[in-house]
């Protein structure tokens, strides 16, 4: 199984910290809900573990290995940081069908990951076309390409109605049920509640939480009193 480990990040930019002495780990099998008001670190932290951004100080390992190390990238993590960026004039298979031909993978993948998204029927859709919760599922889709044993997911649920909501839900779920290790960054602390296992609460760039979601208590109530007890 392959878990996250993020290990004394630290990450400046000139005189800016972004992220401060940061260690987390994000176990296989569970979903890791990575939370934090805007500008807390969040993204700079996800943008690391996936060797976008070099961190100014300690390491975010995948597997045991920073991302830059692993052969086949796409094989190992699924990544989702935002829904824009498609190529509006391109249909939906066809988008899939490039990424799968960059890197090896059988096209009939494609086929497989837009019915897991519930886009069979939307696949000869132009992306310009698509709702901003359509956009969310052909990103996930995307991040499923490789049959990955690792998700990385950038507010997965931003633009979903209630049914897109449950169907996320019931997908990160059975994904988890694999013994995949999925990374949730969210907002949305009632649906975070209904969907993760694990939390991780940052705070201008500091780690003020690591554990079971169950150490802070089941219900949204609960979850809501700690992170702005802990992020004030």
């Amino acid at each position: 199984m392959v878990a996250i480990e993020v290990c004394g990040l630290t990450k400046t930019f000139g005189r800016v910290t972004a992220v401060r002495d940061v260690s987390f780990t994000a176990p296989a099998g569970l979903i890791t809900g990575l939370l934090g008001p805007n500008g807390s670190g969040k993204t700079t932290t996800l943008r690391i573990v996936l060797g976008l951004v070099r961190a100014s100080a300690g390491e975010a390992l995948i597997g045991g290995v920073r991302y830059a190390a692993l052969a086949r990238p796409r094989r190992v993590v699924g990544a989702m940081l935002e829904s824009t960026g498609f190529h509006p004039g391109r249909r939906a298979r066809d988008h899939l069908r490039v990424l799968a031909a960059a890197d090896g993978i059988p096209e009939r993948r494609v086929d497989e990951v837009l019915d897991l998204a519930g886009l069979t029927a939307a696949a000869r859709r132009p992306v310009r076309q698509f709702s901003l919760g359509m956009r969310q599922r052909l990103g996930l889709a995307a991040a499923m390409l490789g049959d990955p044993q690792v998700l990385v997911l950038d507010e997965p649920a931003n633009g979903l109605d209630p049914g897109g909501m449950a169907w996320l839900r019931s997908t990160l779920r059975d994904l988890a049920a694999q013994g995949r290790t999925i990374v949730v960054s969210s907002h949305e602390l009632g649906e975070v509640t209904r969907t993760v296992d694990h939390v991780v609460i940052v705070s201008a760039g500091e780690l003020r939480f690591a554990g079971p979601l169950s150490d802070i208590g089941p219900t949204h109530t609960a979850l809501e009193s700690a992170f702005l007890s802990l992020t004030h």
